[in-house]
């Protein structure tokens, strides 16, 4: 196997080395008519592409050092022509000599293999100017596409540290209402399935996607700490396809949805509500679907969310461009409903498909 750099380029010594062979290989198969009529032809033959192989490596620094600078592309293909004119001329004349071995000079033959000679370097000068270009331009993607997905793994970052202490906030503020309650034992309670919640989230490694399982179970936590304070006015039903467990969601998905439908859906309410957790999958869709029983404050046709659902309607943007969707409702039965739509795709189907791509 050859032996490439990171994106995938063979070595300039491996392309120098297929292409002068294939070249040989070529003029062999090009000249084995004269090679039957006079034998010497095919040493005649292998000095001239031993020279001029040779001659490439006088070629390759000058190449180097011209692609430095800045020049137009007329000039910089004059200058490129130039040397290998002059190092066509001297390695013609070095083959003949060495072919001749210092006898009387052909001269309308060396001016034949000189001109043969500056052509194929002057071609090999634009294949090197063409590769080097071409791998220069793959780099500038790479790095390019490296700084995209930086740009973006530092925006879904700070989005997602940004519900921890949103959250916290709202979960201490419940707390210190139980208290001013009275209800000590249900705060202390509390105060235990938070420090296991954020325990939790402390021990998990901070990745993009997790599997929806994962999800609910963050999310179960979360609505354990709600029903400690909100009691039998919380009631939850979730109605999860089992073939949507392993899906691939952005972390952190579901809690600031259930959370949005709890604080602004049924915690007003004096009767309370129902939360209602369902996904399946639709089309190669994995659809997620939050809904509550109770009401949601609106404000010109949009709710007043704050920073969850504004959260996380920017981190499915970052994450799925257009191929998502996101999008609120309110039945005429009541309540608030929210849906979210993704590309359905499992841990290792995108791990294959990295790998393919590396």
């Amino acid at each position: 196997m050859f032996k490439r750099d990171e994106l995938g380029f063979p070595s300039f010594w491996q392309l120098q080395t297929m292409g002068w062979v294939g070249l040989y290989i070529l003029a062999i198969v090009g000249s084995i008519t004269d090679f039957l009529k006079r034998p010497a032809a095919l040493r005649d033959t292998t000095v001239a592409v031993l020279f001029m192989f040779l001659a490439t490596f006088a070629l390759r620094p000058i190449c180097r050092s011209l692609r430095r600078r800045t020049l137009p592309l007329l000039a910089f293909e004059m200058r490129a022509f130039v040397w290998s004119l002059l190092l066509g001329v001297a390695g013609a004349l070095t083959a003949e000599l060495t072919v001749l071995r210092f006898r009387t000079m052909d001269w309308t033959d060396l001016a034949g293999n000189a001109v043969q000679f500056s052509v194929v370097l002057f071609l090999w000068c634009s294949l090197y100017f063409s590769i080097k270009q071409w791998q220069q331009s793959a780099e500038e993607r790479e790095r390019l596409l490296r700084a995209e997905a930086e740009a973006r793994e530092a925006r879904l970052s700070a989005l997602r540290y940004q519900l921890n202490p949103h959250f916290l906030f709202n979960s201490l503020n419940a707390v210190s209402t139980l208290v001013l309650d009275g209800n000590v034992p249900a705060a202390t309670r509390m105060l235990a399935q938070i420090g296991d919640l954020l325990r939790t989230t402390l021990d998990q490694e901070i990745v993009p996607e997790v599997p929806l399982s994962q999800e609910i179970a963050f999310t179960k936590q979360y609505l354990a700490i709600e029903q400690t304070r909100l009691g039998e006015r919380l009631r939850v039903d979730m109605t999860i396809s089992p073939e949507t467990l392993d899906g691939l969601v952005p972390s952190m998905l579901l809690q600031p949805l259930v959370e949005n439908a709890v604080r602004h859906g049924i915690a007003p309410l004096v009767k309370g509500g129902t939360i209602g957790i369902q996904s399946e999958l639709r089309d190669g869709q994995l659809q997620i679907v939050v809904r509550n029983s109770g009401a949601i404050a609106v404000k010109e046709g949009k709710p007043t969310n704050g920073i969850g659902l504004t959260n996380t309607a920017e981190r499915l943007k970052t994450f799925y461009g257009v191929n998502h969707r996101f999008t609120l409702e309110w039945p005429a039965a009541g309540g608030c409903e929210v849906t979210v739509e993704l590309p359905f795709q499992k841990s290792n189907q995108r791990d294959e498909v990295l790998a393919c791509a590396r």
